[in-house]
């Protein structure tokens, strides 16, 4: 069948282009169909009829699970195009019908998820009790690609590169500080430059996280190597090593405040400029987002108001 015939688009459905998407996104069949509630010998077939309908291989198959052929890459591309454009339509269409309902994904890094978010979110879901809310921690990096191809409707991170032409909101601000143990040497001076950290251990999230990029790149400038003695995937269990004397390490100030009584843990301040983040929300278009997605970011960014607000009165500044 050549890909130009009329009848190609009434050879394809939308739940065999979701279901597609899923098996791309999870790597398996399996994991797919467990993911969305149906039989994998269903998912299986839909994957054939749609290899028959483009006259062309789509995965892979293999004992681990699925990878994409060439032209299941493009395939892919387009699927969540389509995919995205039927939200946005949604969105817009859901404007006229009574209530709020929706449904809105979003991918954050650990900063945002530990610091803003969940009291942020809850007083969002407390006004629009019918909205879905599907939160995912992400290192920055995943959550610009997400944003891009379509996976998440919005992303918050506070981006260490470019965002490639996302559209970006500012959200919230926090300063990184440095967390030691209590009877450390640097727990008893007032403020601390990076570069003066460069000649002890250092406890570290995983790579490619905003806290580890912006690390690198600041011993890269200071010409020193980083000295990570260990990683870790979460602000709480670095917090427990530190405590435990396995090094020391950088921690936002408000997740710190939150985790400072896990042990005898002091923060120090850094001098460096760059200890102060800007966590953005990013977007595709955020006039095409449907409109729950135009709520909570509207709810996002008026709470980031208010905080500026507050913060510019504060005595403590």
């Amino acid at each position: 069948m050549a890909i130009s015939d009329r009848s190609f688009a009434r050879r394809l459905d939308l739940t065999s282009l979701q279901l597609f998407v899923a098996v791309c996104e999870s790597g398996s069949i399996g994991r797919a169909a467990e993911r969305e509630a149906i039989a994998a010998s269903a998912v299986s077939k839909r994957l054939s009829d749609l290899e028959a309908a483009v006259d062309a291989p789509l995965l892979y198959r293999h004992a681990r699970g699925v990878d994409l052929t060439p032209a299941g890459e493009t395939f892919l591309h387009h699927a969540r195009s389509v995919l995205s454009s039927l939200d946005t339509m949604q969105g817009e269409l859901s404007e006229y019908a009574q209530g709020v309902r929706g449904h809105v994904r979003i991918h954050a890094n650990i900063s945002a998820i530990v610091q803003f978010l969940p009291g942020d979110l809850g007083v969002f879901t407390t006004r629009h009790e019918q909205v879905k809310i599907d939160l995912e921690e992400r290192v920055s990096t995943e959550i610009i690609r997400a944003v891009h191809e379509g996976e998440c409707d919005i992303g918050i991170c506070n981006p260490t590169i470019g965002v490639g032409g996302l559209q970006a909101r500012p959200y919230r601000q926090d300063r990184l500080v440095l967390v030691v143990p209590a009877r450390h040497p640097l727990a008893a001076l007032p403020a601390v430059w990076f570069a003066d950290l460069l000649d002890h251990d250092l406890v570290g999230l995983h790579g490619n996280s905003a806290i580890d990029l912006a690390m690198r790149r600041a011993a890269a400038q200071a010409g020193k190597p980083l000295r990570l003695r260990i990683r870790v995937t979460g602000l709480d269990a670095m917090c427990r090593m530190i405590d435990n004397g396995l090094g020391i390490g950088l921690v936002p100030d408000r997740a710190f405040d939150l985790l400072r009584e896990i042990g005898a843990l002091r923060a120090v301040p850094l001098r460096d400029e760059w200890a102060t983040r800007h966590i953005q929300i990013l977007a595709r278009d955020f006039a095409a987002l449907p409109v729950t997605a135009r709520l909570l970011v509207d709810h996002l960014t008026a709470t980031e108001d208010a905080a500026a607000s507050v913060g510019a009165h504060s005595p403590h500044r």
